[in-house]
């Protein structure tokens, strides 16, 4: 497998576990249960890019964050340990799994940013396109690793290989 993908694939697993844990869990917290530190962050970013998704979050949006602390986040290492060692066949059902899953929520998440009417919510969401397309940013990277994971798991023939398991 091209090492580059599998060193790349690594960091963005690693790279998720304290942005999960920290900063996206926090919507679905009791108020005053996160340090202020971490909530001063979160409010930070939401009103830069305009984020009314982590402040505010509407109910479907809450279910993604859910499967992320449920189903992602203990995958979040299993994946880094399996791309860092490199050559792990068996990460492979467990990737198209994780890459369809975000890519679908994703796509709702992106398709709200383009296309919601953000004039009403208490915390005001993107205005311009310009504003749109800058919130898009944060968000596009989620979408495209776990398009390019999903790519190499299905096309690449390293992964495409099923090992035969020797009987005793």
């Amino acid at each position: 497998a091209p090492r580059w993908r599998e060193r790349l694939f690594a960091l963005y697993f690693i790279s998720h576990i304290p942005i999960t844990a920290l900063i996206d869990l926090q919507p679905l917290l009791p108020a005053g249960i996160a340090p202020r530190a971490l909530t001063d962050l979160l409010q930070q970013y939401a009103t830069s890019f305009r984020d009314p998704l982590m402040l505010q979050p509407p109910e479907w949006f809450k279910a993604f964050i859910y499967c992320e602390a449920f189903l992602q986040l203990p995958f979040f290492p299993i994946a880094a340990y399996a791309f860092l060692k490199g050559g792990c066949r068996w990460i492979r059902t467990p990737a198209i799994i994780y890459s369809t899953h975000v890519a679908t929520t994703l796509f709702a998440i992106l398709a709200h940013i383009l296309f919601h009417d953000f004039s009403k919510p208490e915390h005001a969401g993107p205005q311009t396109l310009r504003e749109r397309l800058a919130l898009l940013s944060i968000y596009l990277p989620y979408l495209l690793i776990p398009l390019l994971l999903l790519f190499t798991m299905l096309c690449n023939p390293h992964y495409k290989h099923v090992e035969k398991r020797k009987r005793k």
